[in-house]
């Protein structure tokens, strides 16, 4: 079913990307707080599993082959538990998430999801299930309905939420003082309040109009006090608040602590970037591709050195973009594209070419935008970009656009 709202698909597609999902403390003396050692979750002050905190600790850092090998250790431990499974899924979400966006992947994280809610139903189907066993399959469903979703199979995604949303409801019957689950619940709540079309209906069938409102409260609660959900809603708010609702405030604190808690993904450095783009603050925006290319500097490997200047390259495409200067962020663009790494960053490849698809559709020269829109979508690894692809072939973007800085 088409989507008539383009608006509506894009509003769902920030939620989706980001994982990173992307992860609320006022930004301070940061020139000293972002060369912090990252910080571990202590065992000893947080409640729920050690092995689980510190594998999701590794996921948000980048660090997927150690969150891989604990997770595997997990399962291996409690095999009928859904708790390992829908982690292990977690890892090849990240991936997608980071710009690994192949076809093995993409295999692997569906058949991950859809063991993590086969072990989960399970336990629910023999009637002896804990609070954790709705929690699991409520957040296997969620996962599953924004990868449909990512997709463009609206209405499907739709009823894998519905569904979710029932386990998580059941979870807190069972658990009233359990906030992980309000990471869903809000995030169904925010967009169900968005929606228009033939999914505003669908929410009117079910009797659920959705509460913008209300959608945020639950996720501003789970950020503080949800155990094993806080950073993907840390990282969920972020992307609201940066590309929906326009809080740059708020933006700029949540993507601050990320920046700090996972030192190791310059992702959240680079929306730190883009949250100062958006304030008009200058000076500190220019401190952040400055910290990114000191970043750079100090890595170990090349790789790595590489990955740190190619973000700080495209934060300043961006930074452009949104100053009207047009052939400037091309010309910005075309230097990270001349030096792709597709084994370690393969998300500066597609994106830069839908930012520089971008800059020609804001020139109003269509024609030119559109070749590379379809260049990203003949890709064999689209980083993601290739759904933003679709949208942008139907419908060019605005000045101003908030996704110019996505």
């Amino acid at each position: 079913m088409k989507n008539r709202n383009p608006l509506s698909a894009r509003l769902f597609f920030s939620s989706c990307l980001l994982l990173a999902v992307s992860l609320a403390l006022v930004v301070t003396e940061q020139d000293l707080l972002s060369l912090e050692k990252p910080k571990k979750p202590d065992l000893h002050q947080v409640k729920g599993d050690g092995q689980i905190l510190t594998g999701i600790y590794l996921i948000y850092d980048r660090q997927f082959s150690e969150a891989e090998k604990l997770f595997n250790n997990v399962v291996s431990e409690s095999e009928d538990k859904p708790a390992g499974y829908f982690y292990l899924a977690m890892v090849s979400w990240s991936r997608l998430a980071s710009g690994f966006w192949s076809p093995d992947v993409v295999e692997e994280f569906k058949k991950r999801i859809d063991r993590a809610i086969e072990v989960a139903k399970a336990r629910v189907d023999k009637k002896d299930a804990d609070s954790y066993d709705f929690f699991y399959l409520g957040g296997a469903l969620g996962f599953k309905g924004r990868f449909e979703l990512m997709k463009g199979n609206w209405v499907s995604s739709f009823f894998l939420a519905t569904d979710a949303i029932d386990a998580l409801k059941t979870c807190l019957k069972m658990d009233p003082d359990n906030k992980d689950v309000l990471l869903g619940i809000g995030t169904f709540d925010y967009y169900t309040a968005r929606l228009s079309g033939v999914l505003k209906f669908l929410t009117y069938f079910l009797l659920h109009k959705g509460d913008k409102h209300e959608g945020l409260k639950k996720l501003n609660i789970a950020a503080n006090e949800a155990v094993y959900s806080e950073t993907e809603t840390k990282s969920m708010l972020l992307h609201i608040y940066l590309f929906i609702e326009q809080d740059f405030k708020k933006a700029l604190d949540l993507s601050g602590e990320l920046a700090r808690s996972y030192p190791e993904n310059p992702r959240f450095k680079g929306l730190e970037g883009v949250s100062y783009i958006r304030l008009k603050a200058g000076p500190q925006y220019r401190k952040v591709v400055n910290e990114l290319r000191q970043r750079g500097a100090e890595a170990p490997k090349r790789e790595t050195a590489d990955m740190w200047e190619r973000q700080a390259l495209y934060l300043e495409s961006i930074y452009n973009l949104f100053q009207g200067r047009y052939p400037e962020a091309r010309a910005i663009l075309k230097k990270i594209l001349e030096h792709p790494d597709p084994e370690n960053d393969p998300t500066m490849i597609a994106w830069p070419l839908i930012k520089t698809g971008m800059s020609y559709d804001l020139e109003e020269n269509r024609d030119e935008a559109k070749k590379y829109y379809n260049q990203v979508l003949n890709m064999e690894n689209g980083s993601g970009a290739q759904f933003l692809a679709t949208k942008l072939l139907e419908s060019p973007p605005k000045k101003e656009d908030p996704f110019l800085g996505y």
